[in-house]
């Protein structure tokens, strides 16, 4: 039987704001992409979230519901730095770590009973340590797979600790609103309430061809997660062959200035990291999946390679505008994903830009001169025109 962690910290970005400037704390804070015009939050307190501030929300709604509290820009470079530092926290228990963004990861902890305690007393170590040396808040989830242990942590925020045993599965589920289910959105959760289906119980209750009738593969998922079945494996995180990242909207969007400023964020992250690791890109994908757990990617391959965070979000939005329907759906969650990757230079491709003219090799050079000015002066010196109001 597999043990499976769930750590997810609490309104992390946030948090980060308010261990860097205490005086921040017990106050409401909202951290927003751009703080001014059409931004969007990323980020609210506790406190802020009292007066119905989420993330995704713009920021002058927010500003409307929460006149009196401290709107602050994010700094994505600084929350990365943080992040970092969680995992290698994670990984002095296991290898076995699935980073699911910046401020969640999942841990397969099976087999180490002998040398490292059962997982409850893992959990609990891990949250200590978050706390004693990062001074951050974690809430912690563990299950015998994924699904648990994800419901599990959020089900006591913040600073929550839930363990759900293998042999309480279906009779934890039973009494829990459908809408606790991971990937159940309002358009799921509204088709199961015309067929008078609230909680995960009465979900059971429902034979497996009629969810399918209903949902397609979706209800094939359904089927199995009311029983809290979830076989998917703890996915380690690093492959050589690919740079992915991903962002799930607190509440599905049909916003499109909003779905394209989370994507411009990812590709700031991906291309960011091939920088790091002196690398390029010679394809880029992007992956949209709707509020019925629907995925889709689009792809294109490009020559010569590339790690400049303009020329991907070129691609990136292109393949959003021309190869995704968004019209009338609502979008849970966006990603991206470099791969076939190649050195940063080599010969052959140096040879190949000289056929590209001045126009490649000025992009290039205005493209370094921003990375040395936002290396310099922080993440928020330069904005690109999307993130301004």
């Amino acid at each position: 039987m597999r043990k499976i962690i769930h750590v997810d910290m609490d309104a992390f970005y946030a948090s980060v704001e308010e261990l860097d400037n205490p005086g921040l704390g017990g106050k409401a804070v909202i951290v927003g992409g751009s703080l001014e015009g059409r931004g969007v939050v990323s980020s609210a307190s506790y406190e802020a979230r009292r007066y119905g501030v989420r993330s995704a929300m713009p920021v002058s709604r927010a500003r409307r519901l929460c006149p009196h509290g401290i709107f602050v820009e994010a700094r994505i470079e600084r929350y990365a730095e943080v992040s970092e530092q969680l995992l290698r926290i994670f990984k002095e228990y296991t290898p076995l770590v699935e980073p699911v963004s910046l401020d969640e990861a999942y841990l397969d902890v099976t087999g180490l009973e002998e040398t490292l305690g059962d997982a409850g007393h893992i959990g609990r170590q891990i949250k200590k340590r978050i706390k004693d040396e990062l001074g951050l808040i974690a809430s912690v989830g563990i299950g015998p797979n994924k699904f648990l242990a994800k419901l599990a942590s959020g089900l006591k925020k913040p600073d929550g600790f839930v363990v759900i045993k293998e042999e309480e599965r279906e009779e934890f589920l039973t009494d829990l609103p459908v809408s606790k289910i991971i990937g159940v959105g309002r358009v799921t959760e509204k088709a199961l309430y015309k067929m008078r289906i609230y909680t995960i119980g009465e979900l059971r209750q429902r034979p497996l061809d009629e969810l399918v009738e209903n949902f397609g593969k979706w209800g094939n998922a359904l089927y199995y997660l009311s029983r809290g079945i979830d076989e998917s494996p703890v996915v380690a995180e690093w492959d050589p062959r690919s740079v992915s990242r991903s962002f799930t909207f607190e509440r599905d969007v049909k916003d499109l200035l909003a779905i394209r400023r989370e994507l411009y964020r990812l590709t700031e992250d991906v291309t960011g990291h091939l920088k790091d690791t002196g690398v390029k890109a010679r394809t880029i994908t992007v992956k949209i999946r709707y509020s019925n757990f629907k995925t889709i990617t689009r792809s294109i391959t490009i020559v010569p390679p590339t790690d400049l965070t303009e020329m991907v979000w070129r691609h990136v939005d292109t393949l959003l505008k021309e190869k995704v329907t968004l019209k009338d759906k609502a979008v849970r969650l966006v990603g991206v994903t470099l791969s076939n990757l190649a050195p940063a230079v080599t010969e052959e491709f140096e040879q190949l830009c000289l056929f590209k003219g001045l126009n490649t090799s000025l992009d290039e050079k205005l493209q370094r001169a921003a990375d040395r000015i936002t290396k310099k002066y922080g993440s928020g010196s330069l904005k690109k025109g999307l993130l301004l109001p």
